[in-house]
Formats: structure tokens, sequence, C-alpha cells
């Protein structure tokens, strides 16, 4: 193998069973905001791909909640891309201030593949609606309470629960025979704006963590080279 074909790779160890919680749960909001953009999967023993369904409805769900009733595919995948970058600390200083963008135009048609399933089904439930450009499609939304309480009900438990104790919650019997515990919502902003902070306190705290571990597992030079590196992207972006 020549020189040529070797690449960088960022890889981390995690539990499988770790990694699921926080696929279901948005838990630390880290690998599953990973797996929220195009990745390629080696070696899959659980089916974290099917896994993972949830995760890419829930991410659409609340993009949806912080987008207004018309945008475009692109402001949909940004908003995505973005919602791991909520409050992340990085962000701040240290990281290239185009990066979701880059990250979208990219891989563009990745995106397009990975979440067209959960786009059909929300356009034949009337959620959404498409109309195409010569480059991508303009979408439009229904914002009204009962769309905006769908899209909350696709949020993870963890997420919802946060919620709930913000806005309250109230039981709601189930065709099933069981009681939920729905969110009270009074309007579609009051729910974008909970979510928000919700998301932008969970990503704040796992950004700390994992710049803390990072350094330690790198060590002090390392951890320096790669921070001036972070620095010099985000000055020159």
């Amino acid at each position: 193998m020549t020189s040529n074909n070797w690449q960088m790779l960022k890889y981390g160890v995690v539990r499988m069973h770790d990694l699921v919680q926080d696929i279901l749960n948005w838990e630390r909001f880290y690998l599953s905001g990973r797996l929220q953009k195009p990745v390629h999967i080696l070696v899959d023993n659980l089916d974290i791909g099917n896994v993972n369904s949830a995760n890419l409805r829930a991410a659409l769900s609340a993009a949806l909640l912080l987008l207004p009733s018309k945008f475009t595919e692109e402001d949909l995948y940004s908003k995505i891309c973005s919602l791991s970058y909520m409050g992340d600390l990085r962000m701040l200083f240290a990281e290239d201030k185009n990066k979701v963008k880059k990250i979208v135009q990219g891989q563009f048609g990745l995106f397009h593949s990975m979440y067209r399933p959960i786009l059909q089904d929300y356009e034949a439930k009337e959620l959404l609606r498409f109309s195409s450009s010569d480059y991508q499609s303009n979408i439009s939304q229904d914002c009204g309470l009962s769309v905006t309480r769908s899209l909350v009900r696709a949020l993870p438990p963890l997420v919802r629960s946060k919620m709930g104790m913000k806005l309250g919650e109230e039981k709601l019997w189930s065709d099933s025979g069981r009681f939920l515990h729905e969110v009270i919502i009074g309007s579609r902003e009051e729910a974008a704006k909970c979510m928000h902070k919700v998301l932008r306190r969970t990503v704040m705290i796992s950004s700390a963590r994992q710049a803390i571990s990072g350094l330690l597992a790198a060590g002090g030079i390392n951890a320096t080279r790669y921070l001036a590196s972070k620095v010099c992207k985000a000055w020159k972006s």
C-alpha cells in the first residue's frame, strides 16, 4: 500500500449498551448526534442501522420544530446537522463557523438518502408538502398545535420528560389501555424554545466532558497541537 492510499480516521470505543441508549434517549447526544449525519458502519452486529431509524425520525422532528413554515431541503439538513452542535463549547472558539454548511453541502446526496423514507412518510401524513426546484425541494409544513404535538411525541423519551418538567405533563389513556405522559404544549414557539434549551444543555455538558476526556487521553503536547489546529480553522472561517 502506497502512502497515497492512507487516510486519517476518527474513531472511538464504546459499549454497545451505551450506544443504543444514546441513540434511543439522547442521554449525552454525542453518539446519537454523530449518527444523525452520514457515517459508514463497518460492522453491525446489533442492526444499529435499524435502531438508528428512531434517532433519524427524532432528529427530523426536532429540526422541523425549529424551522419556519417554509424552507428548503438544504435548510432542513443544516438544522438537523446543527442539533448536536447547539451549546457545544468548541463552537465558541475552536471550530470552523461554516462547519455545518460544509458538511451538508459536501454530503447532500447522502443526507437525502438517509432521510428520504421519513420525509415520504411525513408527506403521506400531510405533515409536509414538497415543490421541486432546479436544485432541491422547497418544503412547507403545517405549524399548528396538532402537528406540533405529533413532532414532540417523536422526540426521545428522555427529552420529552425534561420538557414535561418545564412545561408540565398530562396523563392520557391510550388505545392499548395504558396511561401516556403527554407534554403540555401551549404554542409551537413555546415547545421549540423548551426543546432547544433541553438539547443545548445536554450538548454543553457532553462537550465539556468530551473535551476533558480528550485532553487526558491525548496528552499535553498532542492536545495542544490538536486545539491549535482547531483554533486556526475557526479564525480562518
